[in-house]
């Protein structure tokens, strides 16, 4: 079962689980296009009823929490989608007669500001910020702790800036897509772009990386689930603009200064998850830049979000 199995990384993750065989439930908040191979539930975890969500729950071997108001601007939404509904996904998991095995999604922003050049291991004391930070921290720590007290067996995956098919508006590589898609004519588009150098990771690699979690005798840790190189924006938004065959005086960057919603730099240290999971970034960010191209041509979710090209996503 996928909580948040309509959002960008929930398609994903249903796809790489279902290419191995598993019935995948993807529970979702509110109505959507349909999952490939999926049957979709639709549950609020953070308002809904228990007894609903341990009904959802009863049958399920298991359960990856990758739901969340990712960047909404409002407090409360965020403390619902990453703390309420963690929690009560948490004491559903606990009523049940088994014990399903849990993958929770977090975030490196959980760990806070990191100086530059610092590729950030799992023992970095998280020192958050930002709400998101502090609202997804408060999430890892409550899996933390009921895998501790014995009610759930299972890890948290901190998740970088994650990039590729139907990465979704509100970030800075889908928004420059959709700015790229509707520029017509011969006005060049006007980007501004911060000097900011971030670890980017392919969805499709997050997904493999759940499915390596759900597998592996690995319990009660945090594992980095990232790149392991930090990329300058600028490098990113010119790959994606060679990646839409826009010519490059159509399009004029500068820099400065941009409300940004995560920090200037991040980079993690990858080595747990090749060490506990096996597990290694395979989808170069080139790649993945131009599937996220190729991909935005379409509303998010109108088909199989590895099909941008499947050859390259390794699942």
């Amino acid at each position: 079962m996928v909580v948040g199995g309509t959002g960008f990384l929930g398609r994903h993750i249903c796809a790489a689980l279902t290419a191995r065989g598993n019935d995948v439930v993807a529970v979702a908040r509110r109505p959507g296009p349909p999952v490939e191979g999926a049957h979709v539930v639709q549950l609020d975890a953070a308002r809904g009823s228990l007894g609903d969500l341990v009904a959802v729950l009863k049958d399920a071997d298991l359960v990856v929490s990758a739901a969340g108001d990712v960047w909404a601007d409002d407090e409360a939404r965020m403390a619902a989608a990453h703390v309420t509904a963690v929690d009560r996904l948490l004491d559903a998991m606990a009523r049940l007669p088994h014990r399903p095995r849990l993958v929770h999604l977090g975030s490196v922003h959980e760990y806070g500001p990191v100086p530059d050049g610092v590729r950030v291991a799992e023992d970095r004391p998280a020192a958050p910020v930002s709400v998101h930070g502090r609202t997804k921290l408060a999430g890892t720590q409550a899996v933390l702790r009921s895998v501790c007290e014995g009610r759930v067996d299972g890890c948290v995956l901190r998740v970088v800036n994650a990039c590729g098919p139907g990465t979704p508006e509100y970030s800075f590589v889908g928004r420059l897509a959709a700015r790229l898609r509707a520029r017509t004519g011969d006005t060049p588009l006007d980007l501004t772009v911060a000097d900011d150098r971030r670890d980017y990771i392919d969805a499709r690699d997050v997904a493999e990386a759940v499915d390596l979690a759900a597998r592996a005798p690995v319990t009660g840790r945090i594992i980095n689930i990232g790149r392991g190189t930090a990329t300058g924006m600028r490098q990113i938004a010119d790959l994606l603009v060679r990646a839409s065959g826009i010519a490059p005086h159509l399009v004029r960057e500068s820099g400065g200064t941009v409300r940004g919603r995560g920090a200037g730099w991040t980079c993690v240290d990858n080595t747990l998850a090749h060490r506990l999971l096996g597990w290694a970034p395979r989808v170069p960010l080139e790649t993945s830049l131009r599937d996220t191209w190729t991909a935005s041509a379409v509303p998010f979710g109108a088909g199989d979000p590895g099909t941008a090209d499947a050859a390259h996503a390794g699942h």
